[in-house]
């Protein structure tokens, strides 16, 4: 099994990336304030204003550690890679299957159907956790109504009618998502999901989590040699990591969902952490993404039992497990793409 590598974010703004031996050293104003050694890496993010030598960028590439580029806000912009690796037989079999609509709704079918369960499990732990605090019957309602979207995936066998069926479970789980937050009700107050801006606090938290977990996910496809931009569920656009994006979705609930929960409901951000401009854009201020940040990387030490593997392993592994299930099912060794469903 791959040993758990972190990834380094770096918010900084000024901060400048650069090579000493075998180590990554970062530097402000050119005092050093922090130095890594490279292989306890599995990749570097940098927010906004960060600069990286020539030098550290290919060390990393010849490391496979890749360097990702993100707005200050956490939009994408681009990442620095190494050759690709894996199999090139791996790929040219996953655009063979990506092309077979049969194959593509069958894999669509998986993801849904991981993603629509998490996402009953985070209601239900609501249930448990704040049945008291919550309005515990409509959330009930969702649950029964997101099980009942889980049967109908499960007889479907056209791709079209799964992408309406996501739809309609999305709607459910986040009709009742704002009665999930019970605390600082106020400041956090979650209508609908929205997104390129987040017009919201806790849209914004979403939209950040979401974008740190779709880095670890791409990182992790490439890693065992798939091509995160040909995805089943989500098709060939120019631009968009499709795989990726299928992949992530029984993440999203499982990891992000929770860790924007919990940072609201523990109080860990504030409504003093949160900014609206004049168009409506919410963005979050550097202390409150550093929180997020460290959160975020000690939710990925957190230990978990894997449902299909049976073996243990740290939150953070999940993603490499995943994206090497999906490469056995994609080589015929495995008859179907098993899911990671949190129970």
């Amino acid at each position: 099994m791959k040993k758990h590598l972190n990834t380094l974010f770096v918010t900084t703004q000024g901060a400048y990336l650069a090579k000493e031996g075998e180590t990554v050293v970062v530097r402000v104003e050119g005092e050093a304030r922090l130095q890594v050694p490279v292989h306890t890496l599995g990749g570097i993010v940098c927010f906004g204003n960060v600069s990286v030598s020539p030098y550290l960028m290919g060390f990393c590439s010849e490391r496979d550690v890749g360097i990702s580029f993100l707005s200050e806000h956490g939009r994408f912009l681009a990442k620095v890679q190494g050759s690709v690796s894996g199999n090139v037989l791996l790929r040219r079999e996953q655009y063979r299957k990506a092309d077979n609509r049969d194959f593509s709704a069958c894999m669509a079918r998986s993801v849904l159907i991981g993603k629509i369960a998490n996402t009953r499990t985070v209601l239900q732990r609501a249930l448990r956790d704040h049945g008291d605090k919550i309005a515990a019957e409509a959330v009930k309602r969702s649950v029964l109504r997101l099980s009942q979207c889980l049967e109908a995936i499960e007889k479907t066998k056209d791709l079209d009618t799964l992408r309406g069926l996501e739809g309609d479970a999305a709607r459910i789980y986040f009709s009742v998502f704002d009665h999930l937050i019970v605390t600082q009700k106020e400041a956090f107050t979650f209508q609908d999901r929205n997104r390129r801006p987040p017009l919201d606090n806790v849209n914004c938290l979403l939209s950040f989590i979401y974008t740190l977990v779709m880095h670890d996910v791409r990182s992790a496809l490439e890693t065992v040699g798939i091509d995160p931009a040909v995805g089943f569920l989500h098709r060939d656009r120019p631009g968009r990591p499709g795989c990726a994006l299928d992949l992530m979705e029984e993440f999203r609930p499982f990891i992000a969902d929770r860790l924007a929960l919990s940072l609201i409901n523990l109080k860990k951000v504030d409504e003093n952490d949160f900014r609206k401009s004049e168009a409506g854009a919410v963005t979050m201020s550097d202390d409150a993404r550093k929180t997020l940040l460290v959160s975020y990387q000690e939710r990925k030490r957190e230990e978990i039992l894997h449902p299909y593997t049976g073996e243990k392993m740290t939150v953070g592994l999940l993603y490499h497990m995943q994206a090497l299930l999906l490469a056995r099912h994609l080589r015929g060794e495995l008859d179907g793409y098993p899911p990671f469903i949190w129970k």
